[in-house]
């Protein structure tokens, strides 16, 4: 049964319009897209993939409403409770439910019968019921919030995640916004799985990576092959939805329409701020919420919503906040685009205010003209023309941008330095019994610290040209017999830096035989440090950004001290990747990781400017089937960077961005 839940201030957020940073483009949803580093490094070494990178762009129709059963328990029951309390109180009451007053299983007859008994005795009581029942009267007509998770069926079976649409309230023909990005290969057979769910929780300025499918209600699935989408006229292709794993019991659960094109390799994109003026107003006691939708028109004829502003509560004149486009969504200057003008409303009924159509070219025009354009009603039922309306449509902004991408700057010099901080705290277990997190195995095999160490290490080195690394341990007992939160693994009282990974791996090795497993776990020292070194960077070389990689297996006991510190370290070119190893409770370093929409806040108020850490829970990583934590480390990696890069407008260096293009794209 649905959760009978919508969240609201969700379905007022803008989607697709690049808010996530100054003059920042959406960022894809797709796993695919934020792994440029580990894509980086594998091309780097000669190895060229054979395939093009699409983009599917996804729409549903008559999807199933999960949400029907538990709001009409709902409403009959408060139907039920209101009128017993109506009645006692004026005298009225009277046994007028058949069967003992148990809800007839017939609910269509009852509420049939129910409502004449009512319009006959007491009119009163009506207008009782509706202004009580006004909060559900409203909920009633909402319907499911659907979003699409997509997967790659891989060799062995299983399912690999490749990225998820936003979700939409209260809708049951959905037309996504965002694309999910996949790489087509022409000589491989790609299956893939579409599973549409209905959102039942908060999201709200989440990501929707973080939503838990397990308690969202699964509203249907459809799968296809890749190649026939492509085949395809059109490059759509509409699916039948079904149960999971092909049970098709369950008839009418609605249908997924995929439609496909190939990626734009551009990096111009444009900004623009929009406002109106004089909209008609649809709203009875207050004025209309207006939100604008941007779709592209494609070769067929039809439409590809590319983006929607954020709503602009009860203004009959909004101003939108910045959107940034990128050609990847509008195609071309002269492509046109259908911009509409909706009036929201929580049923997800919005009623259109009006719409037009102008190429990027025309709103160029209007900036530069300064002068608006009107919007028209299509001709309907009501009215049999189109109609030219009052409300016009401003371009208070427009100016093309050049977005640079993370390998434009890796290739144009800019370097990542890594260091790594390794937990020594005793609930590691005994480094000589291995039970132990930090046991040595003779026989070679890695044990999980000397796993992340390896994994990331390895990529991160291939972007530090001297590599040298500082390196440092926490919570052990050193030599001299004190307890330290960041002690140079090395052992050496001169430098913390060691040659490469290996001279971490040695390092750490060495340090297991001189150093105490002791406590309590503590960040706070080890952010501090690695955070003095990126700022000092600062004043004679922009061209790093640093990695803090920390291992740990326990619980933070200075969790406030530690959020202090990341708040201050967001304002440096710096990111922190955190492998939780072991079998302890890591919901601390899921709030550091602030995946949760909610950036850091310190003791004194202050907030994080961006997000700058990433945790992975090793055990998890495995569970779900992946065979490296480096790409699930590394997934958000380049997203931090070029937030950093462009929030302080630091461009790439001198470097031939047309020949950077070619050295990565697709043949």
């Amino acid at each position: 049964m649905g959760g009978c839940f919508s969240d609201v201030r969700g379905g007022k957020q803008a989607v697709g319009v690049g808010l996530t940073g100054p003059s920042l483009p959406p960022m894809p949803t797709s796993d695919v897209a934020h792994n440029d580093a580990v894509d980086h490094f594998f091309r780097a070494r000669g190895i060229q993939p054979l395939f093009t990178q699409l983009e599917l762009s996804l729409s549903g129709s008559n999807l199933r409403d999960r949400d029907i059963i538990s709001k009409a328990c709902i409403f009959t029951c408060y139907i039920l409770h209101e009128e017993e309390i109506y009645r006692k109180r004026s005298g009225l009451y009277k046994n007028f439910l058949s069967k003992k007053n148990k809800i007839p299983i017939n609910k269509k007859h009852y509420f049939k019968k129910q409502a004449f008994w009512l319009k006959i005795h007491s009119e009163n009581l009506l207008v009782m019921l509706w202004f009580k029942l006004k909060k559900f009267l409203f909920p009633l007509v909402l319907q499911s919030d659907p979003m699409v998770v997509a997967y790659t069926k891989k060799r062995d079976g299983t399912l690999e995640e490749l990225g998820r649409t936003e979700v939409i309230m209260n809708s049951l023909d959905p037309a996504w916004i965002e694309k999910i990005t996949v790489a087509y290969h022409f000589e491989i057979v790609q299956p893939l799985i579409f599973h549409v769910y209905d959102v039942d929780t908060k999201y709200y300025n989440l990501p929707v990576k973080t939503l838990k499918l397990n308690d969202q209600e699964f509203l249907g699935e459809g799968s296809c092959v890749l190649s026939e989408i492509v085949t395809k006229q059109g490059q759509s292709l509409t699916l039948d939805l079904h149960n999971r794993n092909g049970n098709r019991g369950l008839k009418n659960l609605g249908k997924l329409t995929v439609h496909a094109e190939e990626t734009v390799a551009s990096r111009n994109a444009i900004e623009v701020i929009f406002h109106c003026s004089h909209l008609d107003n649809k709203d009875l006691f207050s004025k209309s919420d207006p939100f604008l939708r941007i779709s592209r028109i494609v070769e067929n004829g039809g439409s590809v919503p590319i983006c929607k502003t954020e709503v602009v509560d009860n203004n009959l004149n909004p101003i939108w906040r910045p959107l940034c486009l990128t050609m990847q969504q509008f195609v071309s200057k002269d492509n046109p685009l259908v911009i509409e003008c909706f009036d929201f409303n929580t049923s997800g009924n919005h009623v259109l205010i009006g719409k037009l159509q102008k190429s990027v070219a025309d709103l160029e025009k209007l900036h530069k003209q300064k002068t608006g354009a009107s919007f028209i009603l299509p001709a309907s039922a009501q009215h049999g023309h189109e109609k030219v309306l009052k409300g016009q449509l401003f371009v208070d902004q427009f100016c093309e941008k050049q977005l640079y991408s993370f390998i434009d700057y890796v290739s144009s010099g800019f370097e990542f330095n890594f260091m790594v901080a390794v937990d020594f705290t005793a609930s590691n277990g005994n480094p000589r019994t291995p039970d132990s997190l930090h046991y040595i195995d003779p026989s070679g095999r890695f044990n999980a610290y000397q796993q992340a160490i390896m994994e990331v290490g390895e990529v991160i080195q291939f972007y530090d040209s001297d590599r040298r690394f500082p390196a440092w341990g926490f919570g052990g007992r050193t030599i001299d017999g004190t307890v330290s939160h960041c002690f140079n693994l090395n052992g050496s009282a001169r430098g913390v830096e060691v040659e490469g990974v290996q001279g971490i791996m040695a390092a750490y090795a060495s340090a297991l035989n001189h150093v105490a497993l002791a406590g309590p776990t503590l960040f706070g020292q080890v952010i501090n440090n690695a955070a003095e070194i990126a700022s000092q960077s600062l004043s004679y070389n922009s061209r790093k950004y640093f990695v803090l990689l920390i291992i740990t297996d326990g619980v933070l006991t200075d969790l406030q001290e530690t959020k202090d510190a990341l708040v201050r370290a967001s304002d440096l070119p710096l990111s922190i990747l955190i492998v939780g190893v072991g079998g302890a409770d890591f919901k601390q370093m899921e709030i550091l990781d602030a995946d949760n929409g909610c950036r850091l806040e310190s003791s004194t108020g202050r907030v994080a400017t961006r997000d700058i850490v990433q945790f992975v829970p090793m055990r998890e990583v495995r569970a779900g089937g992946q065979t490296s934590v480096v790409q699930a480390l590394l997934e958000e990696l380049p997203g931090q960077f070029l937030t950093y890069m462009r929030s302080r407008d630091i461009k790439p260096g001198a470097v031939n961005i047309a020949q950077t293009s070619t050295s990565h794209a697709t043949i």
